[in-house]
């Protein structure tokens, strides 16, 4: 369900008591931390249990596990998920109550306002891009505040109110929230057409992209390796934004040579204008990686700090959770776990997969996300899949949408071309269908947006009992 954003959105500090339906997701704990950092009271509900839940307890929150009516009795705004259906009852009774009942965005933008934002939008890089701009500002002196779509373990957490007035933001295009932040600065990573349940077309999509970059006040990083972002870029030009490129493109503005991808790392030097500027030594393994670095890199430019302290700030950055998660090794297998649920991203992290592999095979077990996506891009997911040594497809994940007979996992196993590809039905067991396949010097990467995080570590668990 996607609920209006008000005409006006009042600052945080006087919307009174806070509840978020959905709290246990990426995007509403984020903001519930910031609140609630801010002195401002907040609870929240969730339909399960999880360690985010757990950990949102720990800080103080109140977390309601299920949903009822008389857990929005005493409050006065109500944030929720835009996975949330009209007739939940907490929705159902904040409408009876005349409470405000607010999209995440306009949560995020409450907390936003009177600080200085920084957003990073794009299709795919969103979460990496924004962890490495805030280590990036921190180890250049800066103390952001930030909110990032995932856990960020050297961060400690995916949001923490700054001392300074920076405030940099994932800035998600599923439902429309970048529209809402109105940045002083911003980067577009890449406009990769997806979420098209929303938007409809790949052309609405781009025109999104637009009008995100209508809402930039000061300057705009874009990564023009991207046609789509490369098109964006030469229309907020001509409409007289500042705009820096960068990418691995002959005529970036910042631009990436010398790539090396070995040992789990990834290292690249810089030029500005032609200029040898920095070398950047990145903890993680992918050219996409370094790709999401030169924009941070570009962002904290363009602020004014330093590249030397920039440089070394983006090189702390390990990973997030579900972005090539190393979860660990048993008998000779390593498992990998990645948030890769678009053809591009899915294409991206099998490459950084067979550069971890080495000499060993790549196994992807992967999981399709939304019965859209799955419509329009399954047969894409598949050939990016194919890169891989095997592939095991699980049953569709359902989210947002009714279940359509006709879209299933099949459509991305067809699609697959080379290495042997197997439906392995539900999440639940596919452990157990993958454990037998697999060998010493293999590495496993799982993939998906939806509950596909289960297997990596049953897998283990599995393989740990088999070697005993």
């Amino acid at each position: 369900m996607s609920f209006p954003v008000p005409d006006r959105i009042l600052p945080a500090d006087q919307l009174g008591r806070v509840h978020f339906i959905g709290i246990g997701g990426a995007g509403l704990s984020a903001i519930a931390r910031l609140m609630h950092q801010a002195g401002i009271a907040v609870s929240g509900s969730d339909a399960s249990d999880s360690d985010v839940i757990e950990a949102l307890r720990a800080e103080g929150i109140t977390c309601f596990v299920g949903h009822a009516a008389d857990q929005v009795a005493d409050v006065d705004t109500v944030v929720a998920s835009t996975a949330v259906r009209d007739d939940n009852p907490e929705v159902v009774e904040a409408r009876r109550l005349g409470l405000r009942l607010w999209p995440r965005s306009a949560g995020l933008r409450s907390v936003m306002i009177g600080r200085r934002t920084l957003a990073v939008a794009g299709t795919h890089g969103k979460t990496t891009t924004t962890a490495m701009l805030t280590y990036a500002l921190r180890a250049a002196g800066a103390d952001p505040s930030f909110a990032i779509g995932a856990e960020v373990a050297g961060l400690g957490t995916n949001a923490r109110l700054g001392s300074s007035s920076l405030f940099v933001a994932e800035a998600d295009e599923s439902d429309g929230a970048f529209l809402v932040y109105r940045p002083a600065g911003a980067i577009v990573t890449n406009v990769d057409a997806d979420h098209l349940d929303v938007w409809g077309d790949a052309a609405s999509y781009a025109a999104a992209f637009d009008r995100f970059a209508e809402t930039v006040g000061e300057f705009l990083i874009v990564c023009i390796d991207d046609p789509g972002a490369r098109a964006l870029a030469d229309k907020a030009r001509s409409r007289g934004l500042r705009v820096t490129t960068t990418g691995f493109a002959t005529d970036a503005d910042i631009r990436g040579i010398d790539v090396r991808i070995e040992n789990g790392r990834t290292n690249l030097s810089t030029t500005y204008g032609g200029e040898r500027l920095v070398d950047l030594d990145l903890a993680v393994p992918g050219q996409h990686y370094a790709q999401d670095a030169l924009a941070a890199l570009a962002a904290g430019l363009a602020l004014g700090f330093g590249p030397a302290e920039l440089a070394a700030g983006i090189g702390q950055y390990a990973g997030a959770r579900r972005r090539m998660e190393a979860l660990g090794e048993a008998g000779g297998v390593r498992v990998y776990d990645s948030y890769a649920h678009h053809p591009t991203e899915i294409a991206a992290d099998v490459a950084a997969g067979r550069a971890l592999a080495g000499s060993g095979r790549l196994v992807v077990v992967y999981q399709p996300h939304l019965v859209s996506r799955t419509r329009e891009l399954g047969a894409q997911m598949g050939e990016a899949l194919s890169a891989a040594d095997e592939v095991f497809v699980a049953d569709l994940y359902v989210a947002r949408e009714d279940p359509d007979p006709s879209v299933t996992s099949a459509i991305v196993v067809n699609a697959v071309s080379g290495p042997p590809a197997t439906l392995v039905g539900p999440v639940d067991g596919a452990a157990s269908v993958v454990a037998p396949h697999v060998r010493s010097g293999d590495l496993v990467l799982t993939l998906g947006a939806g509950d596909i995080t289960t297997v990596g570590p049953a897998l283990l668990d599995l393989l740990r009992r088999d070697a005993e």
